[in-house]
């Protein structure tokens, strides 16, 4: 017997893409299997054929979302890659939060991690430290554009909390200077050790 999601013709691609757009126009909360059920115009149970379950279709969604990091910028130094990962967060709606929580979870695949570590690895670090150095890179550039996605999202409602303030490109630009920093002077101190 031929599953229902297949014999439509939806392959796992479909499904994700389809996602994605869900994520993109109504956010995270709305994505439901549902909701994505009902927008292939398949039974829900149909879903699962490609994804067990919807953790499973979140960190597929985060894998593309850090896909789309150009990969131009490789070898393009640590701010380079920090500033590549936050664009393709910011490129979908509630970016950040799907890639938190799957990274949370331990699912998808490490590749914002990976890129970050190497571009510290290429600066002469030891594999440990820029492992730990990408690894907090990583929580600030999450952390900031969740930030920054929450507000956009107050914003197109109109709330707008007194004394709340936009988060520039130039304050992402400052926290990872100061991170980069950091290292440098830890690598450049007289008495300078691994954690």
């Amino acid at each position: 017997m031929t599953p229902p999601g297949r014999a439509r013709g939806h392959s796992a691609d479909d499904v994700a893409r389809a996602a994605l757009r869900i994520l993109d126009d109504d956010g995270l909360a709305d994505l439901t299997m549902r909701r994505l059920a009902t927008r292939l115009d398949v039974q829900p149970s149909a879903l699962y054929w490609h994804f067990p379950n919807k953790q499973t279709l979140l960190a597929e969604l985060s894998d593309r979302i850090v896909g789309q990091a150009p990969s131009l910028l490789r070898g393009g130094g640590v701010a380079a890659e920090a500033r590549a990962l936050r664009d393709a967060l910011l490129a979908y709606r509630d970016g950040a939060e799907v890639v938190s929580s799957t990274l949370a979870l331990g699912l998808g695949a490490s590749t914002a991690l990976d890129r970050l570590t190497a571009a510290v690895v290429a600066e002469g670090f030891s594999p440990e430290v820029a492992n730990r150095t990408a690894t907090t890179l990583l929580h600030f550039v999450l952390g900031h554009v969740w930030h920054e996605q929450q507000r956009l999202q107050y914003d197109s409602v109109g709330v707008v909390a007194p004394g709340a303030a936009h988060l520039p490109d130039a304050d992402f630009a400052f926290g990872v200077d100061l991170i980069h920093r950091g290292l440098q002077a830890m690598a450049s101190a007289p008495t300078a050790t691994t954690p």
